[in-house]
C-alpha cells in the first residue's frame, strides 16, 4: 500500500507534492485553478502547506520554472476527501495509514532519538560499530592469535597495495564475497566474520569547522584478518605481487 504516491519525511512533519497528488487523483481542471479551488476550503500557507519553486523541461524541450506546494499529510487528507470520488477515497485512506504509522510510538521515539542525538544516521553508525566492537572482544585468545594482536593495525589501502589493488577496489571485492557491508562512509564486518578477530574499530575524535569536538570511527585489520583475506583472494587465483614476482623468477 505504501507506494501510492512518495512522501518525503525530510521534514518535522511526512509532506507530499501538490502536483504530485493533483495527477495521482486525475483532476482535470488547471492545477493553478485547482489548487486556489483548494485553499477556499481555508487551508493556509507555512501551516499546511508551503511554496516550492522547481524548474522542468517541457515536450518541446523548453526550461520553464514552476510553483509546486508541499502538502502537510492532514491537508493532503481533507484535500482527497473533498474530492468525493473513488480516487479520492483510496488515498485518504493511504494519508491516514501514514498518519498512524507517523505517530505510532515507535516513529515518535526514533524522531526523539533524533532530535537528541542531531542525526539519527550518526546514532546507527555508533550502533553498529559498537556491535562490532562488542563481537571483537567476545572470542577468547589463543595463543596464537595473541601473537598475531601484538602486531600493527593496518589500514585496508596497506593490503590492498600488497596485490597491487587500491583501497576502493579491495573493499568492493569484500563486500561482493559478503565479508563486509557499508554503514554510512564506515565499513563493517557481517556477523559471520566479526568475531574472528580480522578486524579493531578505533574512535578518533577532531575539531570540526564548527568549532566542536566529533568524533569518528575507523576500521584497521589485524594481522589475522590480512591472512584471511589472503587465502580468500587466492582461492579465486589472485595472488599478492611478491608471489607473483617468485613465480616469475
Amino acid at each position: 500500500m505504501y507506494d501510492l504516491i512518495t512522501v518525503d519525511f525530510d521534514n518535522e512533519r511526512p509532506m507530499v507534492s501538490g502536483r504530485e497528488l493533483y495527477t495521482a487523483l486525475e483532476i482535470k481542471t488547471r492545477y493553478n485553478d485547482w489548487f486556489r479551488r483548494m485553499c477556499e476550503y481555508g487551508f493556509i500557507e507555512n501551516i499546511d502547506f508551503k511554496a516550492i519553486t522547481q524548474k522542468r523541461v517541457t515536450a518541446q524541450g523548453n526550461k520553464i520554472t514552476q510553483i509546486d506546494h508541499k502538502f502537510s499529510i492532514s491537508m493532503a487528507k481533507e484535500v482527497c476527501m473533498i474530492q468525493r470520488n473513488e480516487k479520492g477515497k483510496k488515498f485518504r485512506q493511504y494519508f491516514i495509514a501514514i498518519e498512524e504509522m507517523w505517530n505510532s510510538p515507535e516513529m515518535i521515539m526514533k524522531r526523539a532519538l533524533q532530535i537528541a542525538n542531531g542525526n539519527i544516521e550518526t546514532l546507527m553508525i555508533e550502533n553498529a560499530a559498537q556491535q562490532q566492537q562488542i563481537a571483537e572482544l567476545q572470542p577468547k585468545a589463543s595463543y596464537y592469535d595473541i601473537v598475531l594482536n601484538c602486531k600493527d593495525l593496518l589500514p585496508i589501502s596497506t593490503i590492498a597495495k600488497d596485490f597491487g589493488w587500491s583501497a576502493a577496489k579491495l573493499n568492493s571485492y569484500l563486500h561482493e564475497k559478503g565479508v563486509q557491508y557499508k554503514q554510512s562512509d564506515i565499513w563493517l564486518l557481517y556477523q559471520k566474520y566479526a568475531e574472528n578477530g580480522y578486524t579493531s574499530t578505533k574512535t578518533h575524535t577532531y575539531d570540526g569547522l564548527d568549532g566542536n569536538t566529533h568524533s569518528k570511527v575507523h576500521t584497521y585489520w589485524t594481522q589475522s584478518g590480512r591472512l584471511f583475506i589472503y587465502e580468500l583472494l587466492k582461492s579465486d587465483g589472485i595472488l599478492p605481487l611478491i608471489e607473483i614476482s617468485k613465480k616469475e623468477q
